[in-house]
């Protein structure tokens, strides 16, 4: 046990663990009882996706990832697209317009040269959608056998708008649920391509989202919190914010979009489309009188042509999320413990 600052804060576990990656409850410990005890500050332990920094009177967004997921290549997507996707929506999380990128790879001695273009070829696709340029990078090769291929680092720069407050800490009682298509198809597609279990037809949802949000913010519509909904999926962040904003939230799950393929695979392999992984969505917290706005804005846009509302924010200070069953019955959505596909990003 790892104890320091006078025993406030505790570490338990004496080894690092898959399950402290994956996002899920070891990751938070991990964070908040042993990297926050020495590196915690106030903007540090809002734990964002993005740190919104002001900068005289302007405001900027600032993010970094790292991608480790495996395999490299799969269907709908690989390594690279995912990375630059995965910086861009998370800036774009805090309401910022994505302005610069960096880019760093460690790549293992021996990678093919034709894939490391392959890589690249796709996040120039991504980033000549957006117009967002890389600025700045790094490469290190390390010995063959020391690493898995080839990881990426990413980080990225946004402008947050004059005015502009995007928090889990503005949800309010009566807002909307949101979210902008169909769930788990990234990580059903990467388990897919991993295990080779012969399903088809499954492609993960890795999409850039920056202009769809920014087209959304124009409207000045009441939006109060965007949260795309990675590791940990749908419920992580349905947990997180409702513990962030201590209300009660109430999703309905005949409104919850699935594809019906992702769906059969989840009930054979015993797994919850809930707490899958996705890379191409987000759920947005929208003032009701703004709902149908937000919607049609959002239908507009090609990756969010299946928008839909899937609940709402109850008026009662309790840190829950409840889902009313196909069947008629109040289920509690907790925090997933481990995720159930570990290096899915």
């Amino acid at each position: 046990m790892i104890q320091v600052k006078d025993n406030t804060s505790k570490f338990n576990d004496d080894q690092i663990l898959i399950s402290h990656g994956d996002g899920g409850a070891k990751t938070g410990e991990l964070i908040k009882n042993l990297i926050f005890n020495f590196l915690g500050n106030s903007i540090l332990e809002k734990m964002e996706d993005s740190a919104v920094l002001k900068i005289n009177s302007d405001k900027i967004a600032f993010t970094t990832d790292s991608f480790v997921v495996k395999p490299i290549f799969f269907s709908g997507g690989d390594i690279g697209k995912l990375s630059i996707c995965g910086t861009l929506n998370d800036i774009s999380c805090s309401g910022a317009k994505p302005l610069y990128l960096s880019l760093s790879f460690i790549i293992e001695e021996g990678f093919q040269t034709k894939e490391l273009a392959k890589i690249l070829k796709s996040m120039k696709s991504v980033l000549d959608e957006v117009s967002v340029p890389v600025v700045t990078g790094d490469t290190k090769v390390v010995e063959k056998n020391n690493i898995d291929k080839i990881f990426i680092n990413t980080s990225g720069v946004g402008a947050v708008p004059p005015g502009l407050e995007i928090s889990p800490l503005n949800i309010k009682p009566k807002d909307k649920i949101i979210i902008n298509g169909s769930i788990a198809d990234h990580g059903i597609s990467v388990l897919t391509s991993r295990e080779n279990f012969g399903f088809k037809g499954i492609k993960s949802d890795c999409a850039p989202l920056s202009i769809m949000i920014e087209e959304v913010l124009k409207t000045g519509s009441g939006i109060h919190a965007i949260r795309d909904a990675t590791r940990g999926g749908l419920a992580s962040v349905l947990n997180e914010f409702s513990e962030i904003s201590n209300y009660q939230f109430k999703i309905y799950e005949e409104l919850i979009p699935v594809n019906k393929k992702v769906y059969a695979i989840c009930e054979f392999l015993g797994l919850d489309p809930l707490y899958i992984a996705n890379e191409g969505k987000m759920v947005l917290f929208v003032d009701p009188k703004d709902a149908n706005q937000v919607l049609a804005t959002l239908k507009n846009n090609r990756y969010g042509r299946n928008s839909v509302i899937i609940g709402e924010v109850e008026n009662t200070r309790d840190s829950v999320v409840i889902m009313k069953t196909k069947i008629g019955t109040n289920r509690i959505i907790d925090r997933f413990y481990s995720e159930q596909l570990p290096r899915i990003c």
